[in-house]
C-alpha cells in the first residue's frame, strides 16, 4: 500500500517512470500521449536536453541561496526576460513555487498598494462565477465555482462575483458577440457602484478560462471595456495566467491578444514546464513603486521563492520556446487541432461546443446537442471519459460542473508546442473513441 496520500484517497495511480518529447510511459511499459501536458504545464514535453542541461549546470553551481540574502543570476536573468518580453507596463518579477501562491501574492500585492497609497478603504475582491484561482484559502477565496469553496466557506475571506464572459451558455440568441461581451462587462462597473466606487481593490480573472470552463475565449472587445471600468473606479486589474500563459494560446501572453495590460498578472505550469516547481507575479511600476516609495517591504514571502535551479530550468524553457519558434507552432498546430476536433465532433450528437486558442482546446459534452442540456451529474461522464482515455494511451483533462460547478462535463486539451500532425490525429482519434465508450457507459448506467 503506498503512503503517499494521493489526489483520491482510495486510488493508487499509475507510476510514470519515462517521459519522452509528447509521451509518458509507465513501470508496466504503457505508453501514454500526453495530450493536456499535464495540466496544461508541459509545453515543451518531456527530456528537453537544453533543459535537463541548464538544470545540471546550475546545480553544480549552487543548488539553494535564500532569498533573504542572495539573488542568483538565474533569477534576475529570467526576470529581464520576462519583463522584455511582456507588452505594455509590467516591470517587476516576485517569484513564488505556483500558481496558487502566485494569486496570494497578487491579492496581498493589491491590497498592500492601497495601504500604501493611502486608501485603506478599499478591500473588496471581485471575480467572476464558474472562475478558479488556486487551492489555497486567498486563492479559492478568488475563485468562483461553488462546489469547489463550499466545504471551506467559512474559512474563506469575503469576495463577489459577476458573471462569466461564457458565449456558448450565456449569450442571447439575438445577442452579437460584442453586444454580450460588453454587456457582462459592464456587470463590473454595476458590482463597483453596489460595493462603494472607493471601496473595490481589484478585479480578477483569467484571459482565456481554463480547468473549469474549458478553454473559453472572452468575447470581442470585453477585456478592454474591463480595463476601462478598472482605470475608471482606480481598481486593480489581475489577470491569472497560471494556465493560459507562456505562449499556450499563441502568444507568450494571452493578454497580448486583448489589446491590454493587467496591473497583475500571475503565471506558473508553462513557466517552468514541469522541469522544476515555479510560479510568479508580475507587476505594474505603478504597484511596485508605491510599496518602494512607502514602506519599502511587501509583507509576504516564501522559502523557496527564486530558486536558482527552478530560475535556470525556466530561463531554459523559455530560451527554447524563443530559439525553436515554438509560439508560431502553437498557432499552426492550434489550428490544426481545431481543425481535427471539428472534423471529428462538429457533428456529434453530444459535443455541444468546440472551443479554444492556440494549444488550448476543448470540447463540452452534453446529453442533448440541440437544447445544450447536460448529462446528469450522478452519471460522471468526465471521469468515464478520463478512463477510457487512459486505457486506450491518451492523457486528456476531463472536468465536471462545467456551467456551475456541478452540472456540465468537458475535456481540455492543452498538448505540447512541440505536438506533430501524426500526434494530433492519435489524440483526436483516440479522444473520439474514449467519448464514445464514455457516453456508451453513461447510457448503460
Amino acid at each position: 500500500m503506498s503512503r503517499v496520500f494521493h489526489r483520491q484517497a482510495r486510488v493508487v495511480p499509475r507510476v510514470a517512470a519515462s517521459g519522452d518529447g509528447v509521451y509518458i510511459t509507465d513501470t508496466e511499459g504503457n505508453k501514454f500521449l500526453d495530450a493536456s501536458g499535464g495540466a496544461a504545464v508541459s509545453c515543451l514535453g518531456h527530456s528537453h536536453p537544453k533543459v535537463l542541461q541548464a538544470i545540471r549546470q546550475q546545480i553544480n553551481s549552487i543548488s539553494f541561496a535564500h532569498t533573504g540574502f542572495f539573488t542568483s543570476k538565474p533569477a534576475e536573468d529570467l526576470a529581464d526576460k520576462l519583463i522584455e518580453m511582456a507588452p505594455g507596463g509590467l516591470a517587476k518579477v516576485y517569484y513564488v513555487s505556483g500558481g496558487s501562491e502566485a494569486v496570494e501574492a497578487a491579492l496581498k500585492m493589491a491590497r498592500q498598494f492601497y495601504l500604501e497609497i493611502g486608501q485603506p478603504q478599499r478591500r473588496h475582491l471581485i471575480t467572476r462565477r464558474q472562475s478558479y484561482h488556486g487551492n489555497t484559502l486567498g486563492a479559492l477565496s478568488a475563485g468562483g465555482n461553488m462546489w469547489r469553496r463550499e466545504p471551506f466557506e467559512p474559512l474563506l475571506i469575503e469576495t463577489h462575483n459577476i458573471s462569466p464572459c461564457f458565449e456558448y451558455r450565456e449569450k442571447g440568441a439575438d445577442e452579437s458577440e460584442a453586444a454580450y461581451g460588453l454587456r457582462v462587462a459592464n456587470e463590473l462597473e454595476t458590482k463597483i457602484l453596489e460595493l462603494g466606487e472607493d471601496s473595490v481593490m481589484a478585479f480578477i480573472a483569467e484571459p482565456v478560462v481554463g480547468a473549469t470552463a474549458g478553454a473559453v475565449t472572452a468575447s470581442p472587445g470585453y477585456f478592454k471595456r474591463i480595463r476601462e471600468i478598472c482605470d475608471q473606479y482606480g481598481v486593480l486589474l489581475i489577470l491569472d495566467e497560471v494556465m493560459c500563459g507562456m505562449g499556450r494560446t499563441g502568444s507568450l501572453y494571452a493578454y497580448e491578444q486583448e489589446g491590454i495590460t493587467p496591473d497583475l498578472l500571475t503565471c506558473a505550469k508553462g513557466l517552468g514546464a514541469g522541469y522544476q516547481p515555479i510560479g510568479a507575479t508580475m507587476l505594474s511600476d505603478k504597484v511596485f513603486e508605491a510599496i518602494r516609495d512607502g514602506s519599502g517591504f511587501f509583507q509576504h514571502g516564501h522559502t523557496y521563492m527564486g530558486h536558482p535551479v527552478a530560475c535556470a530550468a525556466a530561463l531554459a524553457v523559455q530560451n527554447a520556446i524563443e530559439e525553436e519558434g515554438l509560439i508560431n507552432r502553437v498557432k499552426d498546430m492550434g489550428l490544426r487541432l481545431n481543425e481535427a476536433l471539428g472534423e471529428r465532433f462538429g457533428n456529434h450528437r453530444h459535443v455541444g461546443d468546440i472551443r479554444g486558442r492556440g494549444l488550448f482546446q476543448a470540447i463540452e459534452i452534453v446529453s442533448d446537442r440541440g437544447s445544450k442540456e447536460p448529462f446528469e451529474p450522478s452519471l460522471k461522464v468526465n471521469a468515464k471519459v478520463k478512463e477510457e482515455a487512459m486505457k486506450r494511451g491518451l492523457i486528456c483533462y476531463p472536468m465536471g460542473g462545467t456551467i456551475d460547478g456541478v452540472r456540465g462535463d468537458h475535456v481540455l486539451l492543452a498538448p505540447p508546442f512541440i505536438v506533430e500532425d501524426t500526434h494530433v490525429e492519435e489524440l483526436v482519434e483516440k479522444l473520439g473513441d474514449s467519448v464514445d465508450a464514455a457516453i456508451t457507459a453513461a447510457h448503460n448506467a
